[in-house]
């Protein structure tokens, strides 16, 4: 081949590889330079907004919790100033001298320490630890001036719930607690992963949780590329709870209380025209304060272990047999139904023999002679076995559901039990026995099957004393407050939680009870009280325009054997304390123109006369004098 030739051959390939590098290039600057053109301008702003959620971080700022009032505006549960220390754990050159050293200041029990170890593990170093709350300001100032010595502890000034009364309102205001995991599932409240967000947990302030929590404000800070905040860029503060009131009268509570104090005891207090609710104690109860920051094991152990029940709210969810209070329900049925007249009488032996059976009467050597009212005045066990054997269980329990009994009142309050009217439809679906003719006799006077709360009897009481209208109890005065803060209507709130119109404004339909009946009734419960031979004639108000009017009850824990019978029942005071009886007394006043009913149970107390009546004197007599007070 010529050297022109070749020459020429080799200039033509050149030229082909340098056009495939040249298009192999162009190509890959035209698509770097889409690619560009589609980071930098078309998702521009996307990126942009991302770049901004790395750089600004939204926090969350916890409202005010609403207060929960009494019926005078008193608080109840409010909020205050919560001293605590942080511990933020990459400050600390030796988490655990630092904390050795903290102890000596204020004590770090096992609960805090433990606490404390689990947020070690789980949160990133630069995330504060709550330590200590609700320190004393003395114990704040000093482990402020101390802090040199302490590397990583902060003090910081936040707010906590607080219950003044403590005790005395535990059972129906409730208390709050830390959000749990079981709280968070299936819930997408923002407010519920916020560390110091508290939620409630017993009482109105789990009723009304979402109407106390408030709406949540914001704060958007600066973070660096570690997380850490660099400073803070704006601030959108929420909106406080809204108030709840409630009827309760904060003095009457604590004087209840006060009276109730050592015992395993109910007490109720309600008006008996509008069903406001004056005062409702369970004893012995808990400081709800102590939950608002995490209570320890040891000490949840212990509360929950305890054979006193402190959790237990008695007024509404402990059952009891109402023993010889239960005998006004039955005298109301017999003169209703017309199966005796009330002159008609029984003679008491002390004991009435059915079949092959004696039923004793509570005096061993009888009573005599007894027509209706002198039956319920000395509370004769023998004339109601005689009055059980002329009326069915089917039309004593229509007449105890009719004053209340057996049913579940809708109130504001988590839990609560209906009791247990019984029957002999009730027996053979539930137990699948038939009903023996016996236990009309033990459910006569108020045993057997029988179980009711002591705010069913409280109604009851109040059912009798307004002349048969169909009272309802309640605990709520206003939640009109609540439902504008939530941005409801009140239509939207659950029935137990809107206000109910005055009584004089909303008339209380009548369960059409005959005036007889109940007339021989409130004449009866008078005497128990006022008459020499009244079994509570001991518990009597000496001021003639603040008389009471009531019923005493005393009810058997135990089975007394035959033996027992024929030697002398053992006396409650030589019975160790959980055998002895359960002490009832339910009342009104003033017996002239009664305003108010009220019960009080007392666990083992022995002697309804003894143990309960004094109580519900007492705090009927408080009531009508502060109202003769104020009204003065």
């Amino acid at each position: 081949m010529s050297i022109l030739k070749w020459d020429g051959q080799r200039r033509h390939d050149f030229t082909r590889r340098t056009f495939l590098v040249g298009a192999i290039q162009l190509g890959f600057f035209a698509g770097l330079g889409a690619r560009l053109h589609h980071l930098q301008v078309r998702k521009a702003a996307d990126y942009a907004a991302q770049a901004d959620e790395n750089r600004i971080n939204t926090l969350l700022l916890i409202p005010e919790r609403g207060l929960i009032l009494d019926r005078n505006g008193a608080p109840l549960a409010g909020n205050r100033e919560n001293f605590r220390v942080m511990l933020i754990p990459e400050q600390a050159d030796d988490i655990a001298e630092v904390l050795r050293r903290l102890n000596h200041l204020a004590t770090l029990d096992d609960g805090v320490l433990e606490r404390v170890r689990d947020s070690l593990r789980r949160d990133p170093g630069f995330v504060s630890i709550p330590v200590l709350e609700n320190l004393t300001w003395r114990q704040f100032a000093e482990i402020n001036l101390n802090r040199p010595e302490l590397p990583g502890i902060h003090c910081e000034v936040g707010r906590a719930r607080h219950y003044p009364h403590a005790e005395a309102f535990a059972h129906v205001v409730g208390h709050v607690a830390p959000v749990s995991k079981e709280d968070i599932q299936g819930n997408d409240d923002p407010l519920l992963h916020a560390p110091e967000f508290r939620i409630g947990r017993a009482g109105i302030e789990t009723s009304f949780d979402e109407h106390l929590r408030g709406s949540a404000g914001a704060k958007h800070i600066e973070i660096n590329s570690s997380g850490r905040p660099v400073r803070e860029l704006a601030r959108r503060e929420g909106r406080s709870g809204a108030p709840v009131q409630l009827s309760l009268d904060t003095a009457a509570q604590l004087r209840l209380a006060e009276l109730l104090a050592g015992e395993s005891a109910a007490g109720v207090v309600m008006n008996i025209h509008n069903g406001e609710l004056l005062a409702m104690v369970s004893t012995p109860s808990y400081d709800p304060n102590r939950f608002g920051t995490g209570i320890s094991k040891r000490e949840w152990q212990s509360l929950t272990a305890s054979s006193d029940s402190p959790f237990l709210h008695r007024c509404i969810e402990g059952q009891y047999a109402p023993g010889s209070t239960f005998k006004l329900v039955v005298a109301l049925a017999a003169l209703e139904n017309d199966v005796i007249e009330p002159g008609e009488r029984f003679f008491c032996s002390g004991k009435h023999r059915l079949g092959r059976r004696d039923f004793h009467c509570w005096k061993r050597q009888g009573h005599g002679s007894m027509d209706m009212l002198e039956a319920i005045v000395r509370s004769c066990d023998v004339y109601f076995y005689n009055l059980a054997q002329r009326i069915s269980m089917e039309q004593i329990a229509a007449m105890a559901r009719r004053l209340g009994l057996g049913q579940k009142f809708d109130l504001a309050l988590p839990g609560g039990k209906a009791g247990l009217v019984p029957s002999p439809q009730w027996k053979r679906s539930t137990l699948g026995e038939a009903w023996f003719r016996g236990e009309n006799l033990i459910t006569a006077v108020g045993q057997g099957y029988l179980l009711a709360t002591p705010l069913q009897l409280a109604v009851m009481t109040a059912r009798i004393a307004n002349g048969g209208l169909a009272v309802l109890p309640r605990i709520i005065q206003n939640t009109s407050a609540a439902g504008e803060a939530s941005g409801e209507s009140e239509s939207v709130l659950p029935a137990a939680l809107r206000p109910q119109a005055p009584a004089s404004a909303q008339p209380l339909p009548s369960l059409n009870i005959s005036r007889r009946g109940l007339s021989l009734v409130r004449e009866a419960m008078y005497a128990v009280s006022n008459d020499p031979r009244g079994t509570a004639y001991g518990a009597r108000i000496l001021q003639p325009s603040l008389r009471l009017a009531g019923k005493t009850g005393t009810t058997q824990v135990r089975s007394i054997s035959v033996q027992e019978r024929e030697s002398g029942v053992i006396d409650n005071k030589d019975l160790q304390r959980h055998l002895r009886d359960h002490a009832l007394f339910v009342a009104y006043a003033p017996a002239s123109s009664p305003r108010y009913a009220a019960c009080v149970v007392v666990e083992h107390g022995g002697s309804g006369s003894r143990a309960a009546a004094p109580p519900v004197r007492d705090i009927l007599r408080f009531i009508q004098e502060r109202e003769r007070g104020s009204a003065a």
